[in-house]
């Protein structure tokens, strides 16, 4: 019996998927390093040094270039399905995400150095449970890109106010602090803007996880559209 023939779309998909898997994991271990390195912050023996965070960036740099120009010659082949035209445009906006939540990594670091070089002062006790929500939710977001799992990408929406909380609750804390003790503004406003950047890491995931439901399902949850998932549908699904 004849093997049934592959189609030529078909293939560039599965590349381009690869290559957007491939940039994912990479996202993701920079972001872990960063997260571990902020928790660490003022420890006597740190175990991730924030300068490797800097190694990784060109890499997600030149893999988002990648995808991007993979994906433009696809839909300028004009080939494409509706389907799979909506996975193409799923991709570039899921890469966009990534590439921002790469440089928020940086970013971090960036604040995790200069808190090494100030006086040190006590981490908001909710820093802690905001980085492990986060964690969590980059974490679920990326588990449903790889396997396209609404079930998870809805998970990543429902989490978003619980990190909202934890920022404002951070900021009212340290704001009280900086009021109290003017001393240590410096080393409190670095952990503000390292808080607003864990807030936005979130942010991205919650994107990739409403454009996974956009490529899997068809269906645009934004603004507060969860309600247009179906929970009983099947979570799973390599062609939609």
């Amino acid at each position: 019996m004849a093997t049934p023939a592959i189609s030529t779309s078909s293939i560039h998909l599965d590349i381009l998927t690869n290559y957007l898997v491939s940039m994912a994991r990479s996202v993701e271990l920079n972001v872990d390093r960063a997260l571990t390195a902020l928790l660490q912050t003022g420890s006597s023996d740190p175990r991730q040094s924030p300068s490797e965070i800097f190694l990784l960036e060109p890499r997600v740099n030149e893999m988002e270039i990648v995808i991007d120009d993979h994906a433009i010659r696809m839909l300028r082949g004009g080939y494409l399905s509706s389907e799979e035209i909506r996975q193409v445009v799923a991709t570039l906006k899921i890469t966009n995400d990534l590439e921002r939540m790469g440089d928020l990594a940086v970013n971090l670091a960036e604040r995790i150095i200069s808190l090494t070089e100030m006086h040190p002062v006590a981490a908001p006790p909710e820093l802690e449970p905001m980085v492990a929500a986060v964690r969590a939710m980059i974490k679920k977001s990326l588990g449903a890109l790889i396997f396209r799992n609404v079930v998870l990408a809805s998970e990543v929406l429902e989490s978003d106010d619980l990190v909202d909380r934890y920022r404002d609750d951070i900021f009212e804390r340290l704001l009280d602090g900086m009021r109290l003790c003017p001393g240590d503004v410096a080393p409190n406003l670095q952990l503000v803007l390292a808080s607003r950047y864990l807030e936005r890491l979130a942010d991205h995931a919650t994107n990739i996880a409403e454009d996974i439901i956009f490529w899997v399902r068809g269906l645009d949850v934004r603004h507060g559209r969860l309600a247009n998932l179906n929970p009983q549908a099947s979570p799973f699904t390599e062609n939609s």
